[in-house]
C-alpha cells in the first residue's frame, strides 16, 4: 500500500502530465501526511506559477510539496467547503474550522483556516487543533520542580492573576490549559473566553470571542462574572479595557488566568501599568508571571555525544551557561532519522521563568520600577531566568545551545 507521501507525489505527477486529479483526496491526503508528521500548521502560498505547501514542524516551517497553480483554485474551494465558508468570496479574509476525521483508524483531527487575499491569490493557513493539553502537566512542560512549588502555590490562592507571557507560538496557552484541568474539579465552576477556543476541555464553560455580535474579551467578560465563577480564564489582555475589568475581577475574589505579549516575566508588570492599571491593583492582584518559549528537544533515537571546543566554552564562560558547565558536563544533539525526519529534533518544551510577586517586588510596582530593576530584584530572590532554564536544559540532555539562543535572542 502507498504511503501518504506516495500518494501525494503520484497526485502531483498526475498533474504535471495534465491528467485529472480529485482534489477531494489530495486536500484530505495533506491533512493526513500533516497529521502522521506532527505538523501544528499547513501553510499553501501561491505564487505566480506554483502553489507551495509548507509544514510547521516543532516550530520551524519546512516546504513539503509543490503544486501547479492550476489547482489553487480548486484547492481552496474545498478547504472553503470544508470549513463552511463563502465560496464566492475571494477579496475578504475568512475564517473558520472543521473536523477531519481518519476513516483507517478512526481517529479524527480538528482544523482552524484562516484564509486571505494576497497579490497571488488567497492564502490559507490551516491550524491542527489536538486534545493533547488534556495529557499535559507542568512536569512535562518542562517546568522545573522550584517553578512547579510557585505555580502550585499560586493556584491555591482562592483570587488573583496568574499570567504566562511570551510572544506568539511560545506555549503560553497549552501552559494556561494545563492548569485549568489541573484546577478542575466538581467543587469549582471554571469559565473561559477565548479567541478562538483551541483545546475542548470537558467540565468547563468555554465562550467564543465573537466580534460580529458585539462579544469581545471585556463584554464576555463582565457577562461571565455573573456566571457565578470561582475560576476565570481570559485568552489575552488585549487592550486597556480588558485589563482593567480583569484586574478588578482578581481583586473581588476570583482566580483569573491570562496571557500577555511581552519579552519576559519581569516586564508584564510595567506592561499593566501602561496599560492604564494602578499601581496599587497590579501590586494586590498579580500572583505570578511566567515568561516562556519553546526549544525542539532532541530526537531520543538519534541522539548522540558531542564535544565542545574550548574555544567555545571559553566564549560563554562569563555567561550563564558558563556557569552551569562542569568538568564531566555531557551535551548532545540528533544526527537525523527517520523516527525525526531528518531533522536531529522530535517534540518541544518549554523553557521558562517563574516571577512571583512578593512584597519586595509589589513595592517595586508602587514606585513604578523599570523592568530590569524588577528582573534584578526577581533574580535576587532565587528567580531562575528563562536563559538559564534553557541552558539547564542544555546540560540535562533536552536540547542543543544554538535552539535555545535562537528563541531567546539575548
Amino acid at each position: 500500500m502507498a504511503t501518504l507521501t506516495e500518494k501525494l507525489d503520484i497526485l502531483k505527477v498526475d498533474l504535471g502530465r495534465g491528467k485529472d486529479v480529485s482534489i477531494i483526496n489530495l486536500v484530505d491526503s495533506l491533512i493526513e501526511k500533516a497529521h502522521v508528521s506532527r505538523v501544528s500548521d499547513i501553510h499553501i502560498d501561491p505564487s505566480i506559477q506554483n502553489v507551495k505547501v509548507r509544514f510547521r514542524i516543532d516550530g520551524v516551517l519546512q516546504e513539503a510539496f509543490l503544486f501547479p497553480k492550476t489547482i489553487h483554485g480548486e484547492i481552496i474551494s474545498r478547504i472553503k467547503v470544508l470549513a463552511k465558508l463563502r465560496t464566492d468570496e475571494h477579496q475578504a479574509t475568512q475564517d473558520g474550522r472543521f473536523r477531519h476525521s481518519f476513516t483507517e483508524t478512526g481517529e479524527f483531527v480538528d482544523l482552524r483556516v484562516s484564509i486571505v487575499p494576497t497579490y497571488h491569490g488567497e492564502n490559507v493557513v490551516m491550524r491542527l487543533l489536538s486534545d493533547k493539553a488534556e495529557s499535559f502537566s507542568l512536569e512535562a512542560l518542562g517546568f522545573s520542580l522550584g517553578d512547579q512549588k510557585k505555580i502550585l502555590e499560586a493556584m491555591r490562592k482562592p483570587s488573583g492573576m496568574i499570567l504566562a507571557t511570551g510572544p506568539t507560538g511560545s506555549g503560553k496557552t497549552t501552559t494556561l490549559y494545563t492548569l485549568i484541568k489541573m484546577l478542575n474539579s466538581p467543587e469549582v465552576s471554571i469559565v473561559t473566553i477565548e479567541d478562538p477556543i483551541e483545546y475542548a476541555v470537558t467540565e468547563v464553560e468555554q465562550i467564543q470571542v465573537n466580534s460580529k455580535t458585539g462579544l469581545t474579551f471585556a463584554n464576555g467578560l463582565r457577562s461571565i462574572l455573573r456566571q457565578d465563577p470561582n475560576i476565570i480564564m481570559v485568552g489575552e489582555i488585549r487592550d486597556a479595557e480588558t485589563a482593567n475589568i480583569a484586574v478588578n475581577t482578581a481583586l473581588t475574589g476570583h482566580l483569573l488566568l491570562s496571557t500577555l505579549h511581552t519579552n519576559d516575566a519581569a516586564t508584564t508588570l510595567p506592561r499593566l501599568l501602561d496599560m492604564g492599571i494602578e499601581e496599587y491593583l497590579v501590586a494586590s492582584t498579580v500572583s505570578i508571571a511566567i515568561g516562556q518559549r519553546l526549544v525542539r528537544k532532541i530526537c531520543d533515537t538519534c541522539k548522540k555525544e558531542i564535544k565542545i571546543s574550548q574555544a567555545v566554552k571559553e566564549s560563554l564562560a562569563g555567561t550563564a551557561f558558563g556557569k552551569l558547565i562542569k568538568k564531566d558536563s555531557k551535551f548532545y544533539k540528533g544526527e537525523g532519522c527517520e523516527n525525526c525526519g531528518g531533522s536531529g529534533f522530535k517534540g518541544r518544551i518549554c523553557i521558562n521563568e517563574v516571577l512571583v510577586a512578593d512584597e519586595v517586588i509589589r513595592e517595586a510596582i508602587m514606585r513604578k520600577a523599570s523592568a530590569s530593576e524588577i528582573k534584578n530584584i526577581a533574580v535576587s530572590k532565587g528567580m531562575t531566568t528563562m536563559l538559564e532554564d534553557g541552558f539547564q536544559k542544555v546540560i540535562d540532555g533536552h536540547t542543543t545551545i544554538e535552539e535555545v539562543l535562537r528563541v531567546v535572542r539575548e
